[in-house]
């Protein structure tokens, strides 16, 4: 039996960036700035409990593919080209089958508005694109959370979904825009 390719680089460079795929080993270095609650308001999970905890997690996720094989896991950390600091993360799921992703994404607060996301996102995915052939990438975003919505709009994303009560946490309830990027080029099954 042949053994699968690693879907990705070692690493995405940006002009200020390197993206490092993600390995059980950055999870010391990630825990701090995961560990800040401001990151959670929008989205379901929560704060690591322990470092090792986390790299557990991270171990699971470097496999880089669901348990039954049908999603690809990409994830980079985000990284200075010229510090030792991290920032957050890139993440996409993948539906190779579908043609389709979703893509996700976490700078750590105190290091949010300053282009980090849109310069990690735009080059990871330029790669994934360029390592599968996808119709479509879908960012699902809390209708409350402008910074996100302003970002994946700067990158071409359109508006495609309203889902009201999409999800409860936190004592909220959350309602869901969905956007879209559809890969130029390509045209979606269905006429979507």
């Amino acid at each position: 039996m042949t053994e699968t390719p690693q879907p990705y680089p070692e690493v995405v460079h940006t002009r200020r960036f390197v993206l490092y795929p993600l390995r059980a080993e950055h999870a010391g270095r990630m825990f701090e700035g995961l560990s800040d609650a401001r990151s959670y308001a929008f989205i379901p999970e929560m704060p690591p409990v322990s470092v090792s905890a986390l790299a557990e997690r991270y171990r699971f996720m470097e496999g880089q593919f669901s348990p039954d094989c049908q999603e690809v896991w990409l994830n980079w950390v985000i990284a200075s080209a010229s510090e030792s600091k991290l920032y957050g993360y890139v993440q996409f799921t993948i539906t190779p089958a579908e043609r389709h992703a979703f893509v996700a994404y976490l700078v750590f607060p105190h290091y949010q508005r300053q282009g980090i996301a849109a310069e990690a996102v735009a080059a990871a995915m330029g790669q994934v694109v360029a390592s599968f052939e996808l119709d479509e990438i879908v960012a699902a975003i809390d209708t409350r959370n402008v910074a996100s919505i302003a970002l994946v709009e700067s990158l071409g994303f359109v508006l495609t979904r309203f889902i009201e009560h999409a999800d409860e946490f936190k004592g909220s309830v959350s309602d869901e825009f969905h956007y879209s990027f559809r890969v130029p080029g390509k045209a979606l099954p269905g006429g979507r």
